[in-house]
């Protein structure tokens, strides 16, 4: 397998390759010249935008495709005509294809990468959240043959980057989200789960957070590092009609791979400025006595409201107590 520099005289190989990946879907039709004419000269159509485009090559046959290109505002590049044949699919060429395009955009002084994808690409939808984009914006109507409909899909390039996530963001986060929940409760994480986590439960999790953003009852914030979405933590905003200045914190989570770099306390910091903007400047929490989060939170000003003994179970059945922190902001 090679991956090389796309050129225009790839040109029949490439519009082989999308009309086979369109082919896949009924009523998408591929309409070269009358729709996508810079298909016949890619090379020069990306690189006088100032992008690049590569090309994947096994056995002399032309198998994948990916592209980018800046936009005009926030410093984005946007990852385009990503593409892999079918039976190259499932071999890690298209990580390795969306990789290329993706350093390249860092290396050029990206800090959001974007894309478009058709509502109809389920499986290519579950690979963008595989690798930390989430659904942004509203979807985008085309004018063309196959009346196509596109969702956007974005992330933070590079960086540690902690964002808020609407409700869009947050449906289409839950695969990841789970993963990181999951990972967290089989090494022992403070939330209210027990390992092994089946993927179900924690999807399910993750759902109700989505449907609780919609209705305005939480904050979900995700956590990038590098362009990978590896934390989360939620202000739960349901409270009592006479608690109205108060929050809960809950759901701090760190992707065990992705600790000791500083994403807990970037996301309790955002968090705390979310609080302040909306207004919620008393934040509770609670968590299980001697967890690794309790000194974070310490050095960050929470302060100990009390503890209650064996609060919880753990996994082998043993009572674990509790500790109760308060912080005003």
């Amino acid at each position: 397998m090679t991956i090389r520099p796309g050129r225009d005289a790839d040109a029949a190989g490439f519009i082989r390759l999308i009309g086979d990946c369109w082919a896949e879907f009924p009523g998408c039709i591929l309409d070269v010249d009358g729709e996508v004419p810079e298909l016949r000269a890619l090379a020069s159509y990306f690189g006088n935008a100032g992008g690049a485009l590569w090309a994947a090559e096994a056995g002399g046959a032309l198998v994948g495709m990916v592209a980018t290109r800046p936009l005009r505002s926030d410093d984005a590049y946007e990852i385009c005509k990503m593409y892999v044949a079918r039976d190259q699919r499932g071999t890690g060429l298209a990580h390795r294809l969306i990789e290329t395009a993706e350093a390249h955009a860092r290396a050029a002084g990206a800090r959001r990468l974007v894309l478009w994808t058709d509502t109809r690409f389920d499986a290519a939808h579950r690979f963008y959240e595989k690798r930390g984009y989430v659904r942004q914006g509203a979807i985008r109507i085309l004018d063309d043959l196959s009346k196509s409909l596109e969702f956007r899909y974005a992330k933070p390039a590079a960086g540690l980057v902690v964002e808020a996530l609407d409700a869009a963001a947050a449906a289409s986060a839950e695969r990841r989200l789970s993963e990181i929940l999951i990972a967290c409760v089989a090494v022992g994480a403070s939330v209210s789960y027990l390992r092994p986590l089946a993927p179900e439960v924690a999807r399910g999790v993750w759902r109700k957070a989505a449907a609780d953003v919609a209705g305005s009852r939480r904050v979900l914030l995700g956590a990038w590092l590098e362009g990978a979405l590896v934390g989360t933590v939620q202000l739960d905003l349901d409270m009592p009609q006479n608690q109205p200045h108060r929050a809960a914190l809950a759901m701090l989570l760190v992707d065990p791979a992705a600790r000791r770099r500083g994403v807990a306390r970037a996301l309790l910091r955002r968090a705390e400025q979310a609080a302040q903007r909306l207004r919620r400047p008393l934040l509770v929490l609670d968590t299980r006595a001697g967890d690794v989060a309790e000194p974070l939170y310490r050095s960050l000003g929470w302060q100990e409201a009390g503890r209650i003994p064996g609060f919880a179970l753990d996994a082998a059945g043993t009572e674990q107590d509790a500790v109760f922190f308060w912080k005003r902001v």
